[in-house]
């Protein structure tokens, strides 16, 4: 755990001290203000640390001989993910004219063998059947997630103060899950064929869901010291019946790039093997412009 988080460390400082002399950041999750100085197009690319806790509720289909679904739940701390984690990539990238603007934001986490509990089993037709706590002697949960935000803005107000983007698009969210289990029960189905719920296995589900988006983000200045309060916020439906994302914080801006500090919280709420994914902590981001 201790090696990951270093490695996490070491790679942040290389791409802040790495960035691009004289360049003015931008951050695309918060800001979008055109650099000053700048004419034409601009770029950036900001990689990120999410400090993140994860939070789901998911409903996995049980085995076709059984029928129904298994609902479950999981909550994993910052600690849990970095000593679970497989993989992941967290960045985004801003591209500007003017006071248009198009953003977009990438997150693949592959977390493997969390904790997690059974809570009912369900089958059609019939009443729930709670799962105790005392019976999941084993669990591991696996996900695979894939969260991708893209969208245009346009700067709708914009002073020394700071300024204020307007912003629509889309988010994905494509989801691997996997639960696999021992447990101290055994729940026959209803279909009289002798099947049963318990002992040792796994139960699984896909999800991949779109989800139109509107929003704002901006930064508003504190004097002329180089602080500023980032801002973020968007919030949409489609395949999901809701999904929204906030994020703020405070930033300082340098010669090299932009440093930010921010609390970050995104959730979706839907019917599929992902009932509920919320995702939420603070934000390290450093932001370079190109």
């Amino acid at each position: 755990m201790l090696k990951r988080i270093a490695a996490a460390v070491v790679i942040t400082i290389i791409l802040t001290v790495g960035g691009m002399p004289g360049a003015s950041a931008q951050q695309p999750m918060s800001s979008g203000q055109q650099a000053s100085g700048q004419s034409g197009w601009t770029f950036n690319f900001a990689p990120y640390l999410w400090f993140a806790n994860i939070n789901t509720d998911l409903n996995l289909n049980l085995p076709p001989d059984l029928g129904g679904i298994v609902s479950a739940s999981s909550s994993v701390g910052f600690g849990d993910v970095i000593s679970h984690l497989n993989l992941a990539f967290m960045g985004a990238a801003d591209a500007r004219y003017g006071r248009f603007s198009v953003l977009t934001d990438l997150i693949y986490l592959n977390v493997g063998g969390t904790p997690s509990q059974f809570k009912t089993v369900n089958f059609p037709n019939h009443p729930a059947i709670p799962v105790q706590a005392g019976v999941n002697s084993s669990q591991g949960f696996n996900l695979q997630a894939t969260i991708w935000t893209l969208a245009g803005g346009y700067t709708l107000v914009q002073g020394g103060w700071g300024n204020f983007d307007l912003i629509a698009g889309f988010r994905l969210l494509q989801t691997n899950t996997r639960i696999n289990y021992s447990l101290d029960i055994s729940i026959e189905g209803p279909r009289g064929n002798g099947a049963t719920f318990g002992g040792v296995g796994s139960v699984s589900g896909i999800d991949h869901i779109w989800n139109g988006i509107g929003g704002f983000r901006g930064r508003v200045r504190i004097g002329d010291n180089g602080l500023f309060i980032p801002y973020y916020f968007d919030i949409g439906a489609g395949g999901s019946n809701l999904t929204w994302q906030i994020s703020s914080g405070i930033g300082y801006h340098t010669r090299l790039a932009d440093l930010t500090l921010t609390y970050r919280y995104i959730s979706f709420s839907q019917d599929g093997a992902v009932q509920r994914l919320a995702i939420k902590g603070p934000m390290l981001m450093a932001t370079f412009v190109f």
